[in-house]
Order: structure tokens, then C-alpha cells, then sequence
């Protein structure tokens, strides 16, 4: 990536009924460039949408790609991947931590009717994950509007510590922090 490359990392901290969103803006060198935030429901279908206005909140040209924090943020609250890239103009490259059967089960399971209906629609127009070595860990990763051996080098070049890429690490210790602030002041 060029030095002076900017990436939005975006994660979740979900309290009872609403995700305290968080985007942190952070440049190739993994300096902190920006922060925004925002919210969605938990278990709701607004993540998609929540997304894209913190990032039009944060009115930064400069970043070229999101580095979302998984794909369900807000207990199966899950972002339309490709209707993100659409809506912000840029890459979007979801990642996640650990290995799974995927959330179909976990849906079928929850929901029912038209809620089921809804969120197999969405889950099923995912981009299939890609598996991503980094550094002694296993993160598996899902590329729109970049193919996926460069999303896994944006991956790779972000991550330095504990097999998280800084953009998503930091995103989500401010939407902790920023959720926790929020109750507290309630």
C-alpha cells in the first residue's frame, strides 16, 4: 500500500437492543487518522445502511477501502456486503476470527418467516469466504470490489498484532468505549 493509503476499520459493541457502531480511520503506517460513529439495531436488518452513513458522516475521500469486523456486526444484523461497496464507492473486505459452519444454521435456528427469509437472502449474496494466513493465524475474509489475493494482501499489510488488522482493532475499542459511554450517560 502507498504511505499515504487510508483504510476505515468498522466494528461493533452491542448493548441490549443497539450496536454502538465505530469507524476508525487509519492510514497504511497504522496510524490512527479518525474516528466516527454510529448505531444499528440489534438483530435488525439497518447495519447495511448504518455503515454507509457513518461513513458519509465521516466525509473522508481519502479512504479507499472498509475493513469491516465480520459480516453480522449486531447479532444477525448482516451487512449487504455488495450494496455497501456500492453505496460508499469503495472496496469492502469483511473479516472474521474463527472458522464456522457459516450462519445458516444459527439463522434457521433464530428466526422464522419473513425474518428468515430475509436474512438468507442476505447471507446467501455474500461473497464466499477466503481463508487468510497471517502471521501464525487464520482469518478468513470476504472481498467485494477488490479480488481476493489483494484483499488478502490489504489484510496481511494491516495486520501486526494478535492476528487483528489494526483498522478493525481499533474500531472496536472505540465502539466499545463508545457504547459504554453511552449507557452510562442514559
Amino acid at each position: 500500500m502507498k504511505p499515504g493509503s487510508r483504510t476505515l476499520g468498522v466494528a461493533a459493541s452491542a448493548g441490549d437492543e443497539v450496536a454502538r457502531l465505530a469507524g476508525a480511520v487509519v492510514r497504511a503506517d497504522g496510524t490512527l487518522d479518525g474516528l466516527g460513529y454510529g448505531a444499528c439495531r440489534v438483530g435488525g436488518t439497518d447495519a447495511t445502511t448504518a455503515i454507509a452513513t457513518l461513513f458519509d458522516r465521516l466525509d473522508r475521500e481519502d479512504v479507499q477501502r472498509l475493513l469491516l469486523a465480520g459480516v453480522a456486526p449486531a447479532w444477525f444484523n448482516l451487512v449487504e456486503v455488495d450494496a455497501l461497496a456500492e453505496a460508499v464507492d469503495r472496496p469492502v473486505i469483511a473479516v472474521s476470527f474463527e472458522s464456522s459452519p457459516g450462519l445458516e444454521p444459527a439463522l434457521r435456528e433464530h428466526f422464522a418467516g419473513d425474518a428468515l427469509a430475509e436474512r438468507l437472502a442476505v447471507y446467501r449474496s455474500l461473497p464466499p469466504r477466503q481463508r487468510v494466513a497471517v502471521d501464525g493465524h487464520d482469518l478468513f475474509v470476504r472481498a467485494v470490489g477488490v479480488d481476493d489475493d489483494r484483499a488478502a494482501d490489504i489484510v496481511r499489510q494491516h495486520t501486526e498484532i494478535g492476528g487483528r488488522p489494526e483498522p478493525v482493532r481499533v474500531a472496536g475499542i472505540a465502539a466499545s468505549a463508545h457504547r459504554e459511554a453511552v449507557e452510562r450517560d442514559e
